[in-house]
């Protein structure tokens, strides 16, 4: 394959022989000789000096938040019986005019060698890095030969995360809203449960002397373990209600919410009006898996009536755009208003905002979320402590 210096010899050349055709000089015929010579000669040095090169492109980490940067690590051997040409190594990333670009010094026999380099991200979602391509050229670079050396990897940019305060836990002491279990082995702040007679394996600092002494067995105190919260996330991904830069911002908030409750203890839930439906799960591995559907989100369509009813405490992710009868329909899904929490994305300055049964957020265009969110979940945490 010709370079572009070398198609410029090559028409040169051509340039040159109707030239001497024209003018009748034999100076211009040789010159025009002379560079498809050059050609021929570049031509055949990469036909004959094939480069075996195995290559191992290895992301680290792979996956990343927004904003970060991503360190490209790559394994060169040669695999061949003598020491490899200059080799140029060429990566595109995400399929655009973006590459990175590295040179190889000649490689002996078995020898290996490694690089890297770095990929800023920008924004949330997917980038595609590869296939990496080696590429020998002749000593004047008229002629190139390319090979694919490793597939294409993929980086996963997750949703930018602000640190929140968690959704609140659902009022009243439904099963739904979490698991409970009873233990004879009581952590500091539990509370009692009830007595019952020893087992094999339980503690004996839990043993009830008093109730030991009345009963002539042996007497425990059982504690109860707190419920476990629930947690869902509804986000509205239907694209006539959003624009680029509001849906960006309403993942952000979804991703941000299901982190704070993750990390707070509750299990949970993403739904999105698109059908996805997570279930409800808890964990590092549960919340990363989430965090990556969320990086792997676009913008579509939805049907409502198909969305599946949930428990526990519910934020709403919408925009200001959402018709009265969707945000109320979204707003049913919850088993009681006051622990849906309604986050409006505004898409410009003054929001036409419709009422809507438990609390609203309202976030600007390109405003944080953290600072109204937890200026809310504060009050209503303080409102709960007067009730109790």
């Amino acid at each position: 394959m010709l370079t572009k210096r070398g198609w410029a010899l090559t028409v040169g050349g051509i340039v040159l022989a109707v030239a001497g055709r024209l003018l009748g000089l034999l100076e211009l015929y040789v010159l025009a000789a002379g560079c498809w010579a050059l050609m021929a000669m570049a031509l055949a040095f990469v036909a004959l000096r094939p480069a075996d090169i195995a290559a191992r492109r290895t992301l680290t980490p792979h996956s990343v938040r927004a904003g970060d940067e991503a360190r490209v690590e790559l394994a060169l051997q040669n695999r061949g019986r003598r020491a490899t040409p200059v080799v140029e190594l060429r990566d595109p990333v995400d399929g655009g005019p973006r590459r990175a670009r590295i040179l190889i010094a000649p490689l002996p026999a078995g020898a290996s060698e490694r690089a890297h380099y770095r990929i800023p991200t920008e924004r949330r979602g997917v980038i595609s890095v590869g296939p990496l391509e080696s590429r020998r050229f002749d000593p004047l670079a008229l002629a190139t030969r390319a090979a694919t050396v490793a597939p294409t990897s993929e980086l996963v940019v997750l949703p930018l995360v602000e640190p929140l305060l968690p959704l609140p836990h659902a009022p009243g002491d439904d099963r739904r809203g979490g698991f409970r279990r009873a233990s004879a082995v009581g952590a500091t702040g539990e509370d009692f449960y009830a007595l019952r007679p020893w087992v094999v394996g339980d503690d004996l600092r839990q043993v009830h002397w008093p109730s030991t002494a009345r009963r002539d067995e042996l007497t425990v105190r059982q504690h109860d373990v707190p419920w476990q919260g629930r947690a869902t996330v509804l986000l509205d991904v239907r694209s006539q209600y959003h624009d680029e830069d509001s849906f960006e911002q309403a993942v952000s908030a979804a991703a941000s919410i299901l982190a704070a409750s993750g990390q707070g203890g509750s299990l949970v839930r993403l739904l999105t009006t698109d059908g996805a439906d997570t279930g409800f799960g808890a964990g590092a591995g549960h919340l990363e898996a989430v965090m990556e559907r969320l990086a792997r989100l676009d913008a579509g369509a939805g049907d409502l009536p198909a969305l599946p009813q949930t428990s526990g405490s519910m934020a709403l992710v919408v925009t200001a755009d959402v018709p009265a009868a969707d945000l109320a329909h979204l707003a049913r899904l919850g088993d009681r208003p006051s622990s849906l929490t309604v986050v409006v994305v505004d898409r410009t300055s003054s929001p036409d905002r419709t009422a809507a049964p438990g609390t609203t957020v309202l976030v600007g265009p390109g405003q944080p979320l953290a600072p109204a969110w937890n200026r809310v979940m504060a009050a209503a945490g303080v409102l709960r402590g007067a009730t109790r």
